[in-house]
């Protein structure tokens, strides 16, 4: 099934889009500090190939650091973040956009005053 997913007001910095949930990303299930998600494609809208999802992380959090076997798309909308990418850290600007390899160790920290804030793909298999 197709769908649109319309741009919303934000809240504190964050992008926002109508009808999505804005899920839990916290140290409760994830091993994040200060960071929501909003997933726009996924197992709701029936997408079999790939799922996108909407990250927002509040100045001096980070997201959780991880490895999987899939790889991502990232492309960065807002803010400014500190990437861990294996052994090496990259300092990342709106526009840029990052390629992370299925097992590459993988952490993004909020920089600055404003919320950090990036999309991600990856596939619906995974």
């Amino acid at each position: 099934m197709s769908i649109i997913h319309r741009a919303a007001a934000g809240e504190n910095g964050e992008l926002r889009w109508q009808g999505v949930p804005v899920r839990a990303y916290g140290s409760e299930n994830s091993g994040a500090d200060r960071a929501t998600r909003q997933i726009m494609i996924g197992t709701d809208e029936a997408s079999d190939n790939f799922h996108m999802r909407y990250f927002a992380v509040q100045p001096g959090g980070y997201t959780s650091l991880d490895q999987h076997a899939h790889d991502h798309g990232v492309y960065i909308l807002h803010g400014r973040a500190r990437l861990r990418l294996g052994e090496e850290e990259h300092e990342l600007a709106p526009g840029d956009v990052v390629y992370i390899s299925g097992n590459e160790v993988h952490q993004f920290f909020a920089l600055e005053q404003e919320p950090f804030g990036f999309l991600c793909i990856v596939p619906a298999k995974r």
